[in-house]
């Protein structure tokens, strides 16, 4: 069956400002609106339905490029797509389904894929490493009535073009030659979601694979990742992953590029049943990332004998960048 829905919405209204204050030392700030008017869905502290928010702001120390101390409100250092991508460079129109994309909620806490915390990162062997440890809040209150702080860390090797920012690229365009393999953990102790459930630690960890290579006038771009889960708030102990790949067409001209892809992404629950998720789309590049096109088609599949059922959705998006 189809889900009969009409929705339209500003999907990310972002303002960025940043600045040094001294020598090594920096600052950085992103003003978020996000699902501006979307049915249903009204957070002004996150940004999202109505208002704007703080989604990022952090003063960072870097004494070398291989230290860099990072303390304020970022992304936790974990996935690739949700921890180091930002999101107005992806491949696909939303991120995967268990990391927010599309109308689904991030499967590990967070404010929008954020946390409060300090991170140290930094870049080894010439950007062939990178390295992210974080300390953060994590959930507070009665959720952790202990008080214990989050951790996460991530690691990525790089032995082709090196990525050496915070917020990486999802999708190149063929600017880059890049072969990432990442791997990552999150962690918080002694975590009571509701009344309902019993008191138990929070933990994920994951493994990532990034391809984006031109191949003469074109390029191709590919991603996957794994993820164990324990304890989440949203799916309980899981496992879930997803494969996603475009290519970027030759230049047939000069006004627009085009640039299919496909993707499909698996999320496999314990108590109760697993789902699936395809689609594809098309990226109209205009003027890359600054002025493009997007057009996806999504397809939900639950389990056969679920009681869910499958559902459509067709989006259209618009970007601008200035």
């Amino acid at each position: 069956d189809a889900l009969h829905l009409n929705d339209f919405m500003v999907r990310r209204a972002y303002f960025y400002l940043q600045g040094q204050v001294a020598p090594k030392l920096t600052f950085f700030t992103h003003i978020a609106g996000d699902r501006l008017g979307q049915d249903s869905v009204d957070s002004p502290g996150s940004g999202l339905g109505t208002g704007l928010s703080l989604r990022d702001g952090w003063i960072a120390y870097a004494p070398f490029e291989e230290l860099k101390i990072q303390a304020g409100r970022m992304y936790v250092p974990f996935t690739r797509s949700y921890g180091t991508e930002s999101t107005f460079t992806l491949l696909t129109l939303d991120l995967p389904f268990m990391q927010g994309g599309v109308r689904a909620k991030t499967f590990y806490p967070s404010n929008v894929g954020r946390d409060d915390g300090v991170t140290v990162w930094g870049n080894l062997a010439k950007g062939i490493i990178q390295y992210r440890v974080g300390v953060f809040d994590g959930q507070q209150g009665a959720q952790n009535t202990q008080k214990g702080p989050r951790t996460g860390a991530r690691i990525s090797i790089n032995p082709l073009d090196s990525e050496g920012q915070w917020f990486n690229k999802g999708n190149y365009l063929g600017t880059k030659k890049v072969l990432s393999f990442g791997v990552g953990f999150d962690r918080q102790a002694d975590i009571k979601w509701a009344a309902d459930r019993s008191t138990a630690d929070y933990s994920a960890w994951t493994t990532d694979v990034f391809f984006d290579h031109p191949i003469k006038s074109s390029a191709v771009n590919v991603e996957w990742a794994y993820t164990g889960i324990k304890n989440s708030q949203e799916l309980g102990d899981a496992k879930t992953w997803y494969l996603q790949g475009g290519w970027l067409m030759p230049a047939f001209s000069k006004a627009v590029r085009l640039q299919p892809y496909a993707k499909y992404e698996a999320v496999y629950r314990k108590t109760v049943a697993d789902t699936g998720y395809a689609g594809g789309g098309v990226n109209l590049l205009f003027k890359q990332h600054d002025l493009k096109l997007t057009f996806e088609y999504d397809k939900v599949l639950p389990e056969s004998g679920s009681s869910e059922k499958s559902k459509s959705l067709f989006t259209a998006q618009m970007q601008v960048g200035i």
